[in-house]
């Protein structure tokens, strides 16, 4: 099991293949993630890593959390999350990940905090299919109904489906696929659509339903590689 990566939604587009093919894809961008804690099992009981991204406004930070990143010897960082690990694939504290953790056509889990749609009716909220549109029903069209018994027990049973709020809850929906990977920008794009608003932060593991492709980097996608590789590929002579 290898890390996730911490990115930005920047939104949604579209993506044209060779052959011609439309993609809607949404943009997800990578920018200053790096490690900023490492959780042990003789510590912590627990595997994991702690990685932090984005640039806050330091003015805004409290204390505490200014000297646990000195500590680390890393910049701040406005979002921070934990993903759990193997133990071979832990990474140092101040290892910097690219977008090349992930490769082109691999499936991935994706987690954020669904969009706020404020009070919603039952119909909306549950997907009821409603009362009758005639034969005497009036006003109630959309309404619920009844949610309760008779005498026995007297009351509406608790988590009962009625209208109410709607989203902003932590929401991950599983197998989407990474379209394409630009590690010059920082960007993955993903087809389809992932929860979240614009400018949220999203969590990218990879999916625990399909098999992980060879070709991806182990432990992890580090930024150190991707300059390693440019630099080869720099030193090597070109054909005449």
């Amino acid at each position: 099991m290898r890390t996730g990566l911490i990115a930005r939604k920047e939104g949604m587009s579209r993506y044209f293949t060779p052959e011609g093919q439309h993609i809607p894809v949404t943009i997800l961008k990578v920018e200053g993630l790096q490690v900023t804690a490492v959780r042990t099992m003789e510590k912590d009981g627990y595997v994991a890593l702690q990685l932090g991204a984005g640039t806050p406004k330091v003015k805004n930070m409290a204390k505490a959390q200014r000297e646990s990143f000195a500590k680390a010897k890393v910049a701040p960082k406005a979002k921070l999350m934990e993903f759990r690990v193997d133990p071979k694939n832990v990474l140092e504290v101040g290892a910097e990940l690219s977008v090349e953790h992930f490769v082109a056509g691999q499936f991935v889990d994706v987690q954020g905090l669904s969009l706020g749609k404020g009070f919603a009716g039952a119909m909306k909220r549950w997907n009821f299919g409603g009362m009758r549109a005639t034969h005497g029903v009036s006003i109630t069209h959309r309404a619920h109904g009844s949610t309760g018994n008779r005498q026995d027990p007297g009351r509406v049973w608790k988590n009962k489906k009625m209208a109410g709020h709607l989203g902003v809850e932590t929401t991950t929906t599983q197998n989407l696929k990474v379209v394409a990977v630009d590690a010059e920008d920082g960007l993955i794009l993903i087809q389809g659509s992932v929860p979240g608003t614009k400018g949220a932060w999203i969590a990218v593991t990879d999916a625990i339903k399909k098999a992980l492709p060879k070709e991806v980097p182990m432990p992890a996608g580090l930024k150190k590689q991707q300059a390693a590789a440019a630099e080869a590929a720099a030193e090597q002579p070109k054909a005449e």
